[in-house]
């Protein structure tokens, strides 16, 4: 089979698009044929080796943490899934990934996919989505009423959470750049700020009870948000290398997000998908060959919105 790999750690030109064995499933595994992977920041981070003191993988490596197929294989014990069984899942970031036309997942971190939903779109979901909903929710503890600051709203996660806490009946606030404004205004921010034209520290009218921050910004840039978070509430950031400040005379708390699969949230996901309350937002779709150009891309450049990697044939 075909795979995208790479067998040292560096930049993108360390990523070989070539021929591999296909795996065998293991005691509670299954293998899926793949109908697409997406591509996520973390990806170019395990690729350059920045996670290897707490997320180590072992070369070589396949990327691609999502994934989105139909089960063709199942390892010993597995009955909770059959073969044809359309899943897709959040893999483990340690194990091989789904940048390939096969990948061994484990059973229990796969939920099922209905046929009103392509498993193409699908994929662009896990990762993001999951993090988008722990971040609100399972950290940030939002409610109906309360209002939020989602800095970076243009991205994967930050369009999830903005639809997300509108479903919650929270208030939004949404920061992002010119070509993201007209999308996350459909998604339902209240309030939508240019970060490009505006300090949104001088023009958030009132306290927020949480900030969701998903942008790559300064440690000084971070800070610059705990003012305006009300007594008592939190700043949640995903950035791996942007630990979270807090301030705890006044009882906010900073936290800093690691994401974890979750089958019975990301259920809910793809339930709210197949429903139309949450929407798959793809930017564009790219053959399994062309992940090392696009690797290239995003180290030169911001990506602007989700990109799907299908494998031959898909």
């Amino acid at each position: 089979m075909k795979a995208v790999r790479f067998h040292a750690f560096g930049g993108p030109d360390v990523l070989r698009h070539e021929d591999v064995d296909v795996p065998t499933p293991g005691a509670g595994q299954v293998r899926i044929r793949v109908a697409a992977t997406s591509f996520n920041v973390v990806d170019t981070t395990l690729r350059a080796g920045g996670m290897q003191g707490r997320t180590p993988v072992r070369l070589p490596h396949t990327p691609g943490v999502d994934v989105a197929g139909t089960v063709e294989a199942l390892g010993p014990g597995v009955d909770a899934v059959a073969v044809g069984d359309r899943v897709v899942g959040l893999l483990p970031m340690t194990a091989g990934g789904a940048a390939a036309e096969h990948v061994i997942a484990p059973a229990e971190l796969l939920t099922g996919v209905p046929g009103t939903i392509a498993l193409t779109d699908v994929a662009a979901l896990p990762l993001v989505g999951l993090a988008a909903w722990q971040a609100l929710f399972d950290h940030g503890g939002l409610t109906a009423g309360q209002r939020i600051l989602i800095n970076g709203a243009g991205g994967g996660v930050g369009g999830y959470a903005v639809q997300l806490a509108k479903e919650a009946r929270a208030h939004v606030v949404a920061t992002v750049g010119p070509r993201s404004a007209p999308r996350v205004t459909a998604a339902g921010a209240d309030e939508v700020i240019d970060h490009t034209l505006t300090d949104m520290t001088a023009v958030v009218s009132e306290p927020v009870d949480l900030v969701l921050n998903v942008a790559p910004i300064t440690p000084r840039q971070l800070a610059a948000l705990i003012p305006l978070i009300r007594d008592g509430g939190a700043l949640v950031n995903t950035p791996v290398r942007l630990p979270a400040p807090s301030d705890d005379e006044r009882g906010v708390r900073g936290i800093d997000l690691i994401v974890r699969s979750d089958a019975d949230q990301l259920a809910d996901l793809v339930a709210r998908v197949s429903t139309g309350e949450l929407v798959i937002d793809i930017a564009q779709r790219i053959p399994l060959a062309d992940l090392p150009a696009l690797h290239a891309r995003a180290a030169r450049c911001s990506m602007p919105g989700k990109v799907v990697v299908l494998p031959a044939g898909a």
